[in-house]
Protein backbone atom coordinates (compact mmCIF):
# COMPACT_ATOMS: atom_id res chain seq x y z
CA UNK A 1 0.00 0.00 0.00
CA UNK A 2 1.23 3.40 -1.07
CA UNK A 3 2.06 6.01 1.68
CA UNK A 4 -0.67 8.84 2.23
CA UNK A 5 0.12 11.78 -0.22
CA UNK A 6 -1.63 14.68 2.21
CA UNK A 7 -3.66 14.84 5.38
CA UNK A 8 -6.57 16.90 4.01
CA UNK A 9 -9.50 18.02 6.76
CA UNK A 10 -12.93 18.11 5.69
CA UNK A 11 -15.25 20.45 7.45
CA UNK A 12 -18.70 20.02 6.07
CA UNK A 13 -21.86 19.49 7.83
CA UNK A 14 -23.86 17.73 5.15
CA UNK A 15 -22.88 13.76 6.18
CA UNK A 16 -23.85 12.61 2.20
CA UNK A 17 -20.95 15.69 0.74
CA UNK A 18 -18.93 14.87 3.90
CA UNK A 19 -18.57 11.44 3.12
CA UNK A 20 -18.21 11.65 -0.39
CA UNK A 21 -15.85 14.42 -0.76
CA UNK A 22 -14.01 11.91 2.09
CA UNK A 23 -13.99 8.72 -0.17
CA UNK A 24 -12.83 10.61 -3.02
CA UNK A 25 -9.14 12.08 -1.50
CA UNK A 26 -8.89 8.75 -0.29
CA UNK A 27 -9.20 7.70 -3.32
CA UNK A 28 -6.37 9.57 -3.82
CA UNK A 29 -4.12 8.19 -1.35
CA UNK A 30 -4.72 11.15 1.17
CA UNK A 31 -5.13 10.55 4.39
CA UNK A 32 -8.35 12.37 5.79
CA UNK A 33 -10.10 13.79 8.47
CA UNK A 34 -13.66 14.87 9.03
CA UNK A 35 -15.54 17.62 11.02
CA UNK A 36 -19.20 18.42 11.07
CA UNK A 37 -18.75 21.65 12.58
CA UNK A 38 -16.85 25.07 12.77
CA UNK A 39 -16.30 24.38 16.38
CA UNK A 40 -14.87 20.84 15.73
CA UNK A 41 -12.83 22.02 12.65
CA UNK A 42 -11.14 24.57 14.34
CA UNK A 43 -9.95 21.54 16.61
CA UNK A 44 -9.26 19.07 14.36
CA UNK A 45 -6.84 21.71 12.50
CA UNK A 46 -4.67 22.47 15.48
CA UNK A 47 -5.11 19.06 16.39
CA UNK A 48 -4.48 17.02 12.97
CA UNK A 49 -2.00 19.90 11.10
CA UNK A 50 -3.76 19.21 7.69
CA UNK A 51 -1.36 20.14 4.77
CA UNK A 52 -5.32 21.44 3.12
CA UNK A 53 -8.39 21.95 4.43
CA UNK A 54 -11.95 22.00 2.76
CA UNK A 55 -14.30 24.28 4.72
CA UNK A 56 -17.81 24.28 3.65
CA UNK A 57 -19.37 28.56 4.53
CA UNK A 58 -23.00 27.09 5.80
CA UNK A 59 -21.78 25.58 8.99
CA UNK A 60 -23.96 25.13 11.82
CA UNK A 61 -22.45 26.52 14.79
CA UNK A 62 -20.77 29.65 13.14
CA UNK A 63 -19.69 31.00 9.92
CA UNK A 64 -17.13 29.42 7.62
CA UNK A 65 -15.36 32.57 7.04
CA UNK A 66 -15.01 33.15 11.21
CA UNK A 67 -13.42 29.49 11.06
CA UNK A 68 -11.07 30.42 7.92
CA UNK A 69 -10.29 33.56 9.80
CA UNK A 70 -9.28 31.39 12.95
CA UNK A 71 -7.36 29.32 11.02
CA UNK A 72 -5.87 31.94 9.05
CA UNK A 73 -4.65 33.40 12.42
CA UNK A 74 -2.22 30.81 13.36
CA UNK A 75 -1.25 28.46 9.79
CA UNK A 76 -0.27 28.96 6.35
CA UNK A 77 -1.72 26.11 4.97
CA UNK A 78 -4.27 26.21 1.74
CA UNK A 79 -8.21 26.46 2.67
CA UNK A 80 -10.24 25.61 -0.18
CA UNK A 81 -13.40 26.77 0.03
CA UNK A 82 -16.70 24.40 -1.08
CA UNK A 83 -20.04 26.50 -0.53
CA UNK A 84 -23.39 26.78 -2.31
CA UNK A 85 -23.21 30.13 -1.60
CA UNK A 86 -22.50 30.98 -5.78
CA UNK A 87 -23.02 35.33 -6.05
CA UNK A 88 -18.89 37.34 -6.49
CA UNK A 89 -19.40 39.01 -3.35
CA UNK A 90 -19.60 35.53 -1.10
CA UNK A 91 -16.30 34.37 -3.00
CA UNK A 92 -14.87 37.52 -2.37
CA UNK A 93 -15.54 37.39 0.99
CA UNK A 94 -14.09 33.80 1.34
CA UNK A 95 -10.73 34.66 -0.48
CA UNK A 96 -10.44 38.09 1.72
CA UNK A 97 -10.88 36.26 4.61
CA UNK A 98 -8.06 34.13 4.02
CA UNK A 99 -9.54 31.35 1.55
CA UNK A 100 -7.21 30.56 -1.43
CA UNK A 101 -9.72 28.71 -3.79
CA UNK A 102 -13.71 29.02 -4.04
CA UNK A 103 -15.53 25.59 -5.69
CA UNK A 104 -19.21 26.43 -5.70
CA UNK A 105 -22.08 23.19 -5.32
CA UNK A 106 -23.12 21.07 -6.82
CA UNK A 107 -19.76 20.57 -8.16
CA UNK A 108 -17.51 17.71 -10.00
CA UNK A 109 -15.56 15.62 -8.08
CA UNK A 110 -13.21 15.94 -10.92
CA UNK A 111 -12.65 19.66 -10.27
CA UNK A 112 -12.48 19.41 -6.64
CA UNK A 113 -9.40 17.17 -7.03
CA UNK A 114 -7.98 18.87 -9.52
CA UNK A 115 -8.19 22.27 -7.30
CA UNK A 116 -6.87 20.27 -4.10
CA UNK A 117 -4.00 18.98 -6.75
CA UNK A 118 -3.13 23.01 -7.54
CA UNK A 119 -3.18 24.53 -4.01
CA UNK A 120 -1.05 21.07 -2.64
CA UNK A 121 1.09 22.23 -5.68
CA UNK A 122 1.49 25.81 -4.37
CA UNK A 123 2.47 24.67 -0.84
CA UNK A 124 5.24 22.75 -2.42
CA UNK A 125 6.53 25.26 -4.32
CA UNK A 126 5.81 28.14 -1.72
CA UNK A 127 8.32 26.00 0.49
CA UNK A 128 10.49 25.54 -2.05
CA UNK A 129 10.82 28.93 -2.95
CA UNK A 130 11.13 28.48 -7.33
CA UNK A 131 11.29 31.60 -9.08
CA UNK A 132 11.07 31.19 -12.38
CA UNK A 133 6.93 31.12 -14.28
CA UNK A 134 7.12 29.50 -17.43
CA UNK A 135 4.12 30.28 -19.93
CA UNK A 136 4.30 28.83 -23.02
CA UNK A 137 6.63 30.93 -25.24
CA UNK A 138 7.44 32.63 -22.41
CA UNK A 139 9.75 32.71 -18.94
CA UNK A 140 9.93 35.13 -16.72
CA UNK A 141 12.58 34.57 -13.91
CA UNK A 142 10.95 36.62 -10.88
CA UNK A 143 14.13 36.82 -8.56
CA UNK A 144 16.62 38.05 -11.20
CA UNK A 145 13.71 40.00 -13.23
CA UNK A 146 14.63 39.08 -16.42
CA UNK A 147 11.70 37.81 -18.85
CA UNK A 148 12.57 36.22 -22.29
CA UNK A 149 10.18 35.36 -25.13
CA UNK A 150 11.11 32.57 -27.45
CA UNK A 151 14.29 33.16 -26.18
CA UNK A 152 13.93 37.12 -27.03
CA UNK A 153 14.43 39.66 -23.75
CA UNK A 154 10.76 40.98 -22.64
CA UNK A 155 11.01 44.18 -21.35
CA UNK A 156 8.68 44.46 -18.19
CA UNK A 157 8.27 47.63 -15.81
CA UNK A 158 8.93 47.33 -12.29
CA UNK A 159 5.15 47.49 -11.62
CA UNK A 160 4.39 44.22 -14.28
CA UNK A 161 6.66 42.51 -11.88
CA UNK A 162 5.03 43.21 -8.91
CA UNK A 163 2.01 42.28 -10.26
CA UNK A 164 3.37 39.11 -11.74
CA UNK A 165 5.10 38.35 -8.52
CA UNK A 166 1.97 38.38 -6.62
CA UNK A 167 0.12 35.94 -9.10
CA UNK A 168 3.16 33.57 -9.10
CA UNK A 169 3.04 33.14 -5.23
CA UNK A 170 -0.45 32.02 -5.35
CA UNK A 171 0.40 30.21 -8.83
CA UNK A 172 -3.02 28.46 -9.74
CA UNK A 173 -5.23 29.95 -7.16
CA UNK A 174 -7.27 33.35 -7.76
CA UNK A 175 -6.30 36.57 -6.22
CA UNK A 176 -8.53 38.91 -5.66
CA UNK A 177 -9.09 42.17 -6.95
CA UNK A 178 -8.00 43.90 -3.68
CA UNK A 179 -5.32 41.84 -3.13
CA UNK A 180 -3.37 42.39 -6.20
CA UNK A 181 -4.41 46.67 -5.89
CA UNK A 182 -3.15 46.96 -2.32
CA UNK A 183 0.47 45.27 -2.85
CA UNK A 184 1.13 46.03 -5.44
CA UNK A 185 -0.13 49.94 -5.60
CA UNK A 186 -0.40 50.22 -1.90
CA UNK A 187 -3.84 49.97 0.46
CA UNK A 188 -5.35 53.46 -1.07
CA UNK A 189 -6.14 52.28 -4.12
CA UNK A 190 -7.34 49.05 -3.32
CA UNK A 191 -10.74 50.26 -5.16
CA UNK A 192 -8.86 50.95 -8.44
CA UNK A 193 -9.73 47.96 -10.54
CA UNK A 194 -8.80 49.68 -13.74
CA UNK A 195 -5.36 50.07 -12.84
CA UNK A 196 -5.55 45.75 -13.31
CA UNK A 197 -7.32 45.94 -16.18
CA UNK A 198 -4.53 47.99 -18.00
CA UNK A 199 -1.88 46.47 -17.03
CA UNK A 200 -2.84 42.98 -17.17
CA UNK A 201 -3.62 43.58 -20.95
CA UNK A 202 -0.21 44.74 -20.93
CA UNK A 203 1.51 41.46 -19.48
CA UNK A 204 -0.78 39.42 -21.62
CA UNK A 205 0.49 41.20 -25.12
CA UNK A 206 3.58 40.74 -23.75
CA UNK A 207 3.94 36.68 -22.31
CA UNK A 208 1.05 35.40 -23.75
CA UNK A 209 1.27 33.37 -27.04
CA UNK A 210 -2.73 34.45 -28.00
CA UNK A 211 -3.57 37.55 -25.90
CA UNK A 212 -6.69 37.35 -27.09
CA UNK A 213 -7.35 33.97 -25.82
CA UNK A 214 -4.89 33.55 -22.63
CA UNK A 215 -3.87 30.53 -21.49
CA UNK A 216 -2.24 31.79 -18.39
CA UNK A 217 -2.64 34.98 -17.17
CA UNK A 218 -6.66 34.10 -16.93
CA UNK A 219 -9.67 36.69 -15.77
CA UNK A 220 -12.27 35.50 -12.33
CA UNK A 221 -15.23 37.33 -13.21
CA UNK A 222 -16.10 40.19 -10.70
CA UNK A 223 -13.27 38.47 -8.53
CA UNK A 224 -9.67 38.76 -9.48
CA UNK A 225 -7.10 37.03 -11.56
CA UNK A 226 -5.91 33.18 -11.87
CA UNK A 227 -1.79 33.01 -12.70
CA UNK A 228 -1.88 29.03 -14.29
CA UNK A 229 2.05 28.74 -15.27
CA UNK A 230 3.60 25.29 -17.12
CA UNK A 231 4.90 22.94 -14.83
Amino acid sequence: MTEPRATILVVEDDPDIRRFVAAALRAEGHQVAESADARRGGIDAGTHKPDLAIVDLGLPDFDGLELIRRIRAWSTMPILVLSARSLERAKIDALDAGADDYVTKPFGVGELLARVRVALRHRARTAGGGSVVRMGAAEVDLARRVATREGRPVHLTPIEFRLLECLARHAGLVVTHRALLTEVWGPTHASDTHYLRIYLKQLRDKLEDDPVRPRHLLTETGVGYRLVPDE
